[in-house]
């Protein structure tokens, strides 16, 4: 079980390093709704992810900062990717994030227990933790999916498997005009 949901993250973190993968440094960082999600920033955001769930809450060490427990931080900051930071080192502190929560799954066995104290120290399992992590990730990732089709059209999980039906831009504007008709249409 514990190597099953081991793979479900790892594919939900491949998918977010894809999502930044060959764009520009300004596409990568860029805000494309109003709230500024922008996909550097989003992995940043899973790096304090992997940092929080899989360190403090099982009392193990992460051998790298987390913006989650910096005092004087400014909101969203872990979702911010300052000009200053290099794309080359957001993505390698997500890498080395994923490596030590490795290593803490590998460890634990699935019913050891931890407490998250940003939940009231609600107790939970690695069990639980594992699909939280999996449901954020892949929220998060979702995120990217649209962010990265808002910017070159790339869709799906993966560059060489999009999960998608494959179908040149023409086939893609039609059925747009299809699902906009047929929102049109039960308006009226």
């Amino acid at each position: 079980m514990k190597k099953i949901l081991q793979g479900y993250l790892q594919t939900a973190r491949g998918v977010a390093l894809w999502k930044v993968d060959g764009l520009s440094e300004y596409d990568v960082r860029r805000p494309l709704v109003q709230s500024g999600t922008n996909l550097l920033g989003i992995v940043k955001h899973l790096t304090c992810v992997e940092l929080g769930y899989f360190g403090p809450v099982f009392g193990r060490p992460m051998g790298q900062p987390n913006l989650w427990f910096e005092d004087g931080i400014e909101d969203n900051a872990d979702l911010f990717v300052r000009a200053d930071e290099a794309r080359d080192d957001v993505i390698e502190n997500y890498r080395r994030a994923c490596e030590t929560s490795d290593a803490t799954i590998e460890a634990l066995s699935l019913d050891a227990t931890g407490s998250v104290p940003w939940w009231g120290d609600q107790p939970v399992t690695l069990h639980h933790v594992l699909v939280h992590v999996i449901a954020e990730t892949f929220r998060h990732v979702g995120h990217a999916d649209l962010t990265r089709e808002l910017i070159d059209g790339s869709i799906g999980y993966a560059a060489d498997d999009s999960n998608v039906p494959q179908h040149d831009g023409a086939w893609w504007r039609a059925y747009h005009d299809r699902v906009e008709d047929a929102a049109r249409l039960a308006m009226s």
